[in-house]
């Protein structure tokens, strides 16, 4: 569990930093199958709901 958390945190934080609609959508993308890996997950739909969430996260400004 402290293991999933710690790699949600990460992804927040390296969302923040951010510059670009497409650099959001290229880091959430990363993150999101990295994430999908290690909750044992499918890493392709990891990878396509988290550059949808970085993209959506730049837009509306919350990161």
């Amino acid at each position: 569990m402290r293991k999933k958390i710690a790699v949600l945190v990460l992804a927040g934080f390296t969302l923040a930093g951010c510059n670009s609609m497409g650099e959001s959508a290229g880091m959430g993308a990363l993150l999101g199958a990295g994430v999908a890996s290690v909750t044992g997950g499918n890493v392709v739909d990891g990878a396509v709901i988290g550059a949808g969430a970085g993209a959506a996260c730049y837009a509306t400004n919350t990161c």
